[in-house]
């Protein structure tokens, strides 16, 4: 689980500086809609300094990745997704 959270720790810094476009939406929008279209769920989670919440979700057999952030508000933000 460290790794994983090492991994979403970069990939945030690396989305940071490459200047991408962050979605944000409602918590249980998206959390519904990455559930029913790429059949993913949590796999790993941390705490962040700022009282946000990572998360790492995946599809079962590790098709289709994504990486949130939760704002300590309930604003859930995309940060990055992927396949393989």
């Amino acid at each position: 689980m460290m790794k994983s959270l090492a991994a979403a720790g970069a990939l945030l810094i690396l989305a940071s500086n490459a200047s991408a476009q962050i979605v944000c939406k409602d918590r249980s929008t998206f959390l519904w809609h990455l559930g029913a279209s790429y059949s993913e769920a949590p796999v790993a989670m941390g705490l962040a300094n700022n009282g946000s919440v990572i998360e790492v979700l995946s599809s079962q057999g590790g098709g289709t990745w994504t990486i949130i952030i939760t704002k300590p508000n309930g604003l859930l933000c995309i940060v990055a997704s992927g396949e393989a």
